[in-house]
């Protein structure tokens, strides 16, 4: 597993966390919604036990994708991919995607501006979530999380920022924190999800099938809509202290 926690992107002169309303919207407003559901266990409203976990089932069921029910010609149904992008199961899960979407989301967005940046975010995660949902046609498990739309922004970062510095933590180098280009760090994160996803079980888990769609979709219409314009190539980031310049 790769942690990726900063990417660094120079010559800009601008601080891009202030430049990313979008990504930041999007941020509060899956932490809002978690907030205030059954999942994060901080509304005595929804029990406690077997009631709280009946609760979440039935949120899940609510604002998530349901494979099998999605083909059946309900209005309600083809809303859910759109909803379980902004759902979340666990804080671990929230806290994971909400680190991703912030490292990766300001760059992006401030390529594609605000507006295009929202479309593409919740255009592709619908897309991905339905692409998992095809595959599994006959599954009732519930599926939520901002995962496939967050995979699709990693793939059009690919495209744009191919040589931004991405820092790492490589568990079998004991965590050491390194940095590497884009081009090397996401194609290796696509390549685990899918190896994850050829073993996956149909129970329930992570979806890998829909981060590799999401991932595909962000890195084609990176392609389509930005391949004949100049790609942004990011200035080297200063070397830490004591390291010799090249």
């Amino acid at each position: 597993m790769i942690r990726n926690w900063r990417v660094t992107l120079g010559g800009t002169g601008r601080a891009l966390w202030g430049q990313a309303p979008v990504t930041h919207g999007l941020i509060a407003l899956c932490c809002l919604v978690f907030v205030i559901g059954p999942a994060s266990g901080l509304d005595p409203a929804y029990g406690s036990g077997d009631a709280a976990l009946a609760a979440q089932r039935a949120w899940f069921h609510r604002w998530g994708v349901i494979p099998a029910e999605l083909f059946e010609d309900s209005p309600g149904a083809a809303l859910t991919p759109a909803t379980a992008l902004f759902v979340h199961g666990s804080w671990a899960h929230l806290l994971g995607n909400m680190l991703f979407l912030y490292v990766f989301g300001a760059m992006t967005e401030e390529r594609m501006g605000r507006v295009q940046f929202l479309l593409f975010y919740v255009g592709c995660g619908y897309l991905a979530l339905l692409g998992y949902a095809a595959a599994n046609a006959d599954s009732e498990q519930s599926l939520v999380g901002a995962s496939g739309a967050i995979s699709a922004v990693l793939g059009a970062l690919l495209f744009l920022f191919p040589r931004a510095r991405v820092t790492s933590l490589l568990p079998f180098l004991f965590f050491l924190p390194l940095r590497f280009p884009a081009w090397v760090v996401l194609p290796f994160w696509a390549a685990l999800q899918w190896l994850a996803a050829g073993r996956a079980s149909d129970g329930p888990g992570v979806a890998y099938l829909a981060h590799l769609v999401g991932f595909g979709l962000g890195l084609v219409f990176a392609w389509v809509r930005f391949g004949r314009t100049t790609r942004v190539r990011p200035a080297p980031a200063p070397a830490p202290e004591g390291e010799n310049q090249p």
